[in-house]
């Protein structure tokens, strides 16, 4: 039997305060580190088996989210990436937290006419892609920065994380663009003699991190398999075209034609969409990952 969303739309007048005025921004700050991981042939295909199976999954879902829903995430959506900058996040629990929130919508509707229930949405999955991804997590009320409309209680939250988690089956670890995005910088840098330059490397993946977030924000990236996502990226990056030699570099694992569709899509909107603004720890973070990125070259 379904979970009633009454889990979290019943909650006491006292567990919403509307008014956040009041409320005090803490300044602590939480260092990201990055794991290393070895890509060779067997891990790669492994990825794009997992992959296959996430996305027939994703298909099984009962319907996309509505248009009259979408100007909501996108505030939901700018609000989680303020959090995400504020804190330093990893690139990765930025995707994550918005992939967790498309998953939802596209599993079950939210009530209609009332703002909380999107926020109470965005914290609780921007606070779950926080535990699976980073090493210090802020706590419940510590995440709530950056002029919410609303702030509640940590055990609410508590209630509707354990909502979100259930209505994605209790799948939190996804395969994500990052998951590829490293190896196809490497392969392709190696392609064209760049796998000696670590300032370049650097600069790329900056880039792609970016921009994968700008394309989870402007497409349903459910549609999409995150290999796709990141093969469009790091050929729209290095100014390659799609074709099937660059693909190659690449893996013949990945889809061209959904290579095709996201690499039109950036061409179509990227003029108008924001990068994330970059941290010092940001920086930080892609000079360590040349270095892992350069064992793949």
């Amino acid at each position: 039997m379904a979970v009633s969303l009454n889990l979290y739309c019943n909650e006491a007048p006292n567990e919403i305060v509307v008014s956040c005025e009041a409320y005090d921004d803490d300044d602590d700050d939480n260092e990201s580190d990055h794991c290393s991981v070895d890509y060779d042939d067997d891990l790669l295909i492994n990825l794009f088996e997992t992959e296959v199976y996430q996305m027939l999954e994703s298909k099984v879902v009962s319907s996309r989210f509505h248009h009259n829903i979408v100007t909501a995430r996108k505030d939901a959506i700018q609000w989680m990436l303020k959090v995400h900058c504020f804190y330093r996040f990893r690139p990765e629990t930025a995707y994550l937290s918005i992939s967790y929130m498309d998953r939802f919508l596209s599993a079950r509707p939210l009530p209609q006419g009332k703002g909380w229930p999107m926020q109470l949405l965005s914290v609780s999955c921007l606070s779950l892609a926080a535990k699976m991804e980073e090493t210090a997590v802020p706590f419940l009320l510590d995440l709530q920065i950056m002029k919410p409309r609303f702030l509640f209680k940590p055990k609410t939250v508590q209630r509707m994380e354990v909502l979100v988690m259930q209505t994605l089956n209790w799948r939190l670890r996804i395969i994500t663009p990052f998951d590829f995005v490293y190896c196809f910088i490497a392969r392709i840098s190696s392609c064209f003699n760049d796998s000696h330059q670590p300032n370049r490397l650097c600069h790329l993946f900056s880039l792609a991190s970016d921009l994968i977030i700008d394309i989870c924000i402007a497409i349903d990236s459910l549609d999409y398999p995150p290999s796709a996502i990141a093969a469009a990226v790091v050929l729209w990056i290095t100014n390659l075209s799609v074709d099937e030699q660059n693909l190659g570099h690449l893996h013949n694992g990945v889809n061209q034609g959904m290579v095709k569709k996201i690499y039109k899509v950036i061409e179509g909107k990227r003029s108008s969409l924001k990068l994330m603004p970059q941290s010092p720890t940001c920086v930080l973070e892609a000079a360590l990952l040349c270095k892992e990125i350069a064992k793949y070259c």
